[in-house]
């Protein structure tokens, strides 16, 4: 139906997460559209990514040198480590303003059935960076999902054998600002509940 330059652009298009076929043409005949400089910078832009972005050498995050900006800023916690999934989980975390320490990017979460096993994430590493020294709490942020769950029990487990000493806590979860109890599904709500607080 196409030239077969505008398919493989729709066809490559459409390998992206969350884009299907018609939302791929979309962008496609958009493309087109664009002025030739604006099509060149997104192609460069994108080569550019390819070829300069790499992980961190200390905590997994992204990064264009061998360490990334938050490891390399040394008004941040050393003794403090926030485990994450996935590089974009730190995003919102350092939106907040509200933490001032490392983190850990693991790769993915734990999930047999997928063939995701503690081998397959840099779950060795945090091990060896806790058993290093220096750390005081780790902070396990993994997606409130069951191989979130499942990744945090695990990675908690081994680090009260590996270094007793060191606090290991979760991102409370519950409630979001705003919301009516009536519209909450019964494992938030409970959630809520099993971690109140006193005020």
């Amino acid at each position: 139906m196409y030239a077969p330059s505008v398919q493989r652009l729709i066809t490559e298009l459409g390998k992206l997460p969350g884009i299907g076929q018609r939302t791929a043409q979309r962008l496609a005949f958009h493309i087109m559209r664009t002025d030739p400089d604006d099509a060149n910078a997104l192609a460069d832009a994108i080569r550019e990514v390819k070829e300069r972005i790499r992980l961190c050498e200390v905590c997994f995050n992204l990064a264009d040198e061998p360490r990334c900006r938050i490891c390399q800023d040394e008004r941040r916690d050393t003794e403090l480590i926030c485990v994450v999934e996935e590089p974009g989980d730190v995003i919102p975390i350092e939106r907040t303003h509200e933490y001032r320490g490392r983190y850990h990017v693991l790769g993915g979460a734990l999930s047999p059935i997928d063939g995701v096993d503690p081998e397959d994430l840099k779950i060795s590493e945090l091990y060896a960076r806790v058993e290093a020294g220096g750390v005081r709490e780790v902070v396990l942020a993994t997606n409130p999902t069951t191989t979130g769950e499942a990744t945090a029990l695990h990675i908690a487990a081994a680090l009260r054998d590996r270094a007793p000493d060191v606090a290991v806590t979760r991102l409370a979860s519950g409630l979001p600002v705003g919301a009516d109890l009536e519209y909450a599904d019964e494992v938030t709500l409970g959630k809520a509940l099993v971690g109140r607080r006193a005020l």
